[in-house]
């Protein structure tokens, strides 16, 4: 398969989502929260892309490791005050990294966007103001997210239930590919 998840994750939720898919031909999810290096330099030998799924804290070993070795990080950002100074720290980090992995690319990426809510409305330009910089392509709040996980899909599998939502993920990979 030219991609392969790696679960850092101490939840283990790509994997608790891997094991709900019936499917044969379902992206591949591989255990990597204890060894997460070996995991990516691994993956690496044997598939194009290499898709890290890290615990939500910038302090978390396993997301350091990940920093330090990875070539693009997509950092998801809610449309919450919180998630917006939270990006201050992981600001922080990406530079402390960079001093390892110099071709480092981190990307802020706006999920969970609501576009009729003022905060929603103003997500690019707060992020415009931070040293990182952020995708054009946001990723909207959908219940067909939530539920394409609890069949062990993705909402590429949906058909026209999905159709938007696939819209979004090809469009926010075809940017980050592009730079």
């Amino acid at each position: 398969a030219p991609t392969v998840v790696l679960d850092a994750d101490p939840q283990r939720s790509s994997l608790q989502w891997r094991d709900l898919a019936e499917r044969e031909d379902a992206v591949p999810v591989v255990d990597a929260v204890d060894q997460v290096d070996e995991a990516i330099r691994g993956a690496r030998t044997h598939h194009r892309y290499v898709v890290v799924d890290c615990p939500p804290s910038v302090h978390a070993v396993q997301t350091e490791q990940v920093l330090a070795s990875c070539d693009i990080a997509l950092i998801p950002v809610q449309p919450s005050p919180l998630d917006i100074w939270a990006t201050v720290h992981i600001e922080d980090k990406v530079g402390d990294v960079r001093r390892v992995n110099p071709d480092l690319r981190a990307v802020l990426v706006i999920n969970q966007l609501e576009p009729r809510t003022k905060l929603s409305q103003l997500m690019h330009q707060a992020l415009a103001e931070l040293g990182l910089p952020a995708a054009q392509t946001a990723i909207r709040r959908r219940v067909v997210y939530r539920s394409s996980v609890l069949e062990g899909r993705t909402v590429m599998d949906l058909g026209s239930q999905g159709a938007a939502a696939a819209d979004e993920i090809r469009q926010l990979i075809e940017e980050v590919l592009s730079v």
